[in-house]
């Protein structure tokens, strides 16, 4: 491990035991047990607070998802899935309270919803036999199934997300990323856990390029009111802007960026943007974000659901809301959480399988193109492969831009910068079992489904 990952790795490592998140709605929750003859998936949810118009298409997607197989196809391998959320308001303690609550209902795995969440959860997986998902967001590190064999964090991580941004403004400057050289680059981020994931990564890439990186936090509790922020980046002058955001910070740096006259065209965020943080919003289009999967609901997956779910009022969705972008994000989160359940019965040879039986299959996901098309969602999004190794599968992501009513693609699929995160994010995995005393080593089998 040379100095520079060494010192990434430590970085990485503070940066995650920052949690940052706010205290918001602290509504609570109540369970249902599930039957012995059911498969229990809890879903953490956030419906109130600030963070709310993020959480609310996203636990709609997810729940509908999962209420489709259960009305199709009677669930999963024939057991029924239960469908149960928690209120988180996106607030660590509260997640916590929720994992406390669930934890002895047997869930089949947790999906946090939240880094902060995910973070202190981390630790539990291995003792609790209960996996994590922390579909594309969380600790980047625990991508490496080695070392976190009981975390999934696919398709991609928050480091590989600013690798194929950075790779983006190269091309725009008509090249790669050493066109970087010389530029300034801003970057706006919510000052939590998740907003300081990829700063030491940033950092580096700053110093490998030779590009000034400006840094703008956003406190939770400011999120509506940026107006310093962005009178700075008046000040700056930064040639691009990078984005990590979330809830009501989003539509407000849409909007303050327009009122100073930013160009949007060269305002470029991670992959949480909706529609809702856009919509309406004068000067906003040309605004560019990454994504992985498809808008809409020309997929059959998704007619399904609108036949199965949302014509017969199962759904807490309003019908013009199903197959918008985070929408569809939580159909996608839902379709990994199947996809593990699925291949976890074919390995262990059981209908109502556990966290155990569950872990084995989410490290075997296999989505061919051949699958997707089983699955309805054919075009949706790119192949993704999981090993015991790769928990994250690090594929290539699309950038799209508000054309003032929708979003519209404009790039084909751009790859991580694998040559960059791939030792980076060794390092900080390496770190975290050596400065987390007893951090025990993989013992776990590495099996593969037939």
């Amino acid at each position: 491990m040379t100095e520079t990952h060494r010192r990434l790795a430590r970085r990485a490592l503070a940066g995650a035991a920052m949690l940052g998140a706010a205290a918001f709605g602290m509504a609570s929750a109540t369970f249902e047990a599930a039957a012995q003859d059911a498969i229990y998936v809890p879903l953490f949810t956030y419906r109130t607070g600030p963070f709310a118009g993020s959480g609310i298409p996203i636990a709609d997607g997810m729940h509908d998802y999962l209420s489709m197989l259960n009305e199709r196809d009677g669930g999963i391998g024939g057991v029924k899935i239960v469908v149960d959320e928690c209120e988180t308001g996106y607030d660590t303690k509260k997640g916590l309270e929720c994992y406390e609550a669930v934890k002895g209902k047997k869930p089949v795995l947790v999906n946090p919803w939240s880094t902060g969440i995910t973070l202190p959860l981390i630790p539990k997986a291995s003792v609790d036999k209960i996996p994590i998902l922390s579909m594309a967001y969380g600790l980047s590190a625990s991508a490496r199934g080695d070392i976190f064999p009981w975390v999934f964090n696919p398709p991609d991580t928050y480091w590989d997300g600013l690798g194929i941004i950075l790779r983006y403004v190269g091309m725009q400057e008509g090249g790669g990323v050493e066109k970087l050289k010389g530029k300034k680059i801003g970057y706006i981020y919510f000052d939590g856990g998740f907003g300081k994931e990829p700063i030491p990564l940033f950092e580096q890439l700053a110093k490998d390029f030779g590009f000034d990186l400006k840094l703008y936090p956003v406190a939770p509790g400011d999120m509506q009111n940026q107006s310093s922020q962005w009178l700075a980046v008046r000040r700056d002058r930064p040639d691009y802007m990078v984005m990590y955001g979330w809830g009501a910070m989003n539509p407000t740096a849409i909007k303050e960026a327009a009122k100073i006259n930013y160009p949007m065209e060269k305002f470029v965020s991670i992959w949480w943007p909706g529609e809702d943080d856009i919509r309406g919003v004068d000067g906003a289009k040309g605004f560019k974000m990454i994504n992985w999967h498809g808008i809409g609901t020309d997929f059959p997956a998704l007619k399904d659901i609108q036949k199965h779910v949302v014509d017969k009022g199962l759904s807490k969705a309003p019908k013009d809301k199903v197959g918008e972008l985070l929408y569809n994000r939580g159909v996608y989160n839902s379709m990994l959480i199947a996809e593990g359940i699925a291949q976890a019965q074919k390995l262990a040879g059981k209908k109502a399988v556990d966290g155990t039986d569950v872990r084995r299959g989410l490290e075997n996901i296999n989505l061919d193109d051949a699958r997707l098309k089983e699955l309805g969602l054919a075009g949706f999004t790119g192949p993704l492969k999981l090993t015991c190794d790769n928990h994250n599968g690090h594929r290539p992501a699309f950038i799209q831009q508000w054309d003032g009513a929708k979003w519209v693609k404009i790039s084909d699929p751009i790859e991580p910068m694998a040559d960059k995160v791939k030792p980076a994010l060794d390092a900080a995995a390496q770190d975290y079992a050596e400065k987390n005393s007893g951090w025990p080593k993989r013992t776990e089998p590495c099996d593969k489904a037939s």
